[in-house]
């Protein structure tokens, strides 16, 4: 065996820290963004989808629109970036997203408006947002691929669920961000120009991610399947996965994940701009549920990526989105009976978020232990950005067209518990001690 080829038991525990780190601060600064985006969305639906003559709802969509452009790029962002990954190595590419995720979300906050450009503004913004879901596309696959690989044994799944917690500080960083610049900024002001501060903090978010990043070692698993290609002892043991393989399991992780990209969007992210266009509460009202969504999803991640560790994958995830089948519909009802306070509707949307992380938990060690190293950046981005784009991109449009077109305020409940249905299916195919054998070589 060649230097190039550590074993797993060597490795040490200052590597195995630097990769839950460098693998979640990107994450952070993509769901930060994310996060900011859905936050100020009526702000931004007035800064750059309004002349004036639409009505707050048109622009809101259009706003959407844009949002759901960026996650179509997703998928384009995870094949290019996949395939980059698998051949030249998980921590190049990582480098590579990193700088241009986090330009394009500084670059957002120097961006003409309507008011200034006229129909250029939306132009230029969905451009930037295409910009951004390539970088992030590219992102997911190399994070849990860094993350999972490091992670010792019976550990892959507290170890990837690092990635899931991190998204929930990115949305609470960005709920943080925006509660922040609203409560020492007045209306006129956060509409005007204070909103473009939240994006600019991305320049300095970016600097440490980099920094970070920059320190990381290569996977030991990506070196072992390098060190195969070049040493004939070693190649019998590395798998080189069909197309049609890979397109399989790539199909049966959207069915997996539909839930989660569903449920946590619209729980976390879509949520303020439905309780303000639908139920008429104040921009901080909807701030301050968002964050108790986020700090519910954050409560609960690591310590189901920790039991699923324990008794499986399988059994943690499908009681959330169980949970949410059940729960779903009651809970958007609390939050539309005035009559239950303040507290009452702090503690539903608490617990909307404390079950989406159950799922979200498991869900990063799930995906890649479905993948064998020389795919694995490239089948988790995929399985990971398709749902993404599909389900959780396109929430806030479909979630408001269709209020807007029925008048029907349960909207969000029956789409979350319809994803949730189906991926509880697809869940339970998982092998039940699929958490317990060595990632797929």
């Amino acid at each position: 065996m060649t230097s190039s080829t550590p074993r797993s038991d060597v490795i040490s525990s200052t590597a195995r820290r630097r990769a839950i780190v460098a693998g979640s601060v990107g994450n952070f600064i993509e769901w930060y963004e994310f996060g900011i985006y859905g936050f100020l969305a009526t702000i931004l639906a007035a800064q750059f989808f309004s002349d004036g003559q639409q009505t707050g709802i048109e622009s809101l969509i259009a706003t959407y629109a844009s949002f759901a452009i960026a996650f179509f790029f997703r998928p384009v962002g995870a094949a290019l970036f996949g395939r980059i990954g698998d051949r030249i190595g998980r921590k190049p590419t990582l480098i590579l997203v990193l700088v241009m995720m986090s330009g394009a979300t500084a670059l957002i906050g120097i961006l003409p408006t309507y008011a200034s450009i006229g129909i250029a503004a939306p132009i230029l913004l969905t451009i930037v947002r295409i910009l951004q879901g390539l970088s992030a596309g590219g992102e997911f696959g190399g994070a849990v691929s860094v993350m999972t690989e490091f992670a010792p044994a019976g550990k892959r799944g507290f170890y990837g669920s690092w990635q899931s917690f991190t998204v929930a500080l990115g949305l609470l960083g960005g709920a943080g961000t925006v509660a922040l610049l609203a409560s020492l900024l007045s209306e006129a002001d956060l509409a005007a120009w204070g909103w473009r501060i939240a994006f600019l903090l991305a320049i300095p978010l970016g600097a440490v991610a980099l920094f970070l990043r920059l320190k990381l070692e290569e996977t030991p698993e990506f070196q072992k399947a390098a060190a195969a290609d070049t040493t004939d002892v070693a190649k019998p043991v590395v798998v080189r996965a069909g197309a049609a393989e890979t397109a399989k399991a790539i199909l049966l992780g959207i069915g997996r994940l539909m839930g989660w990209s569903a449920a946590g969007y619209t729980f976390l992210v879509v949520m303020p701009s439905y309780l303000q266009s639908s139920l008429n509460a104040s921009f901080q009202e909807a701030l301050i549920s968002t964050v108790l969504a986020n700090a519910g999803f954050a409560a609960t991640i690591l310590p189901a990526g920790w039991l699923s560790d324990k008794i499986g994958r399988r059994w943690v995830m499908l009681t959330g989105t169980g949970l949410i089948v059940i729960l779903a519909l009651p809970l958007l009802n609390v939050l539309q009976n005035p009559d239950l306070g303040v507290g009452v509707h702090g503690l539903a949307v608490f617990v909307a978020g404390a079950v989406v992380g159950l799922i979200a938990g498991p869900g990063p060690a799930m995906l890649a232990e479905m993948f064998p190293t020389s795919v694995r950046y490239t089948g988790l981005g995929l399985s990971y950005s398709i749902s993404n784009a599909v389900f959780s991109g396109s929430a806030g449009l479909i979630i408001t067209s269709l209020i807007a077109s029925t008048g029907n305020v349960d909207v969000p409940a029956y789409y979350v518990m319809a994803t949730c249905l189906v991926s509880a299916i697809a869940i339970g195919t998982l092998r039940g001690n699929a958490h317990r054998a060595e990632l797929r070589k």
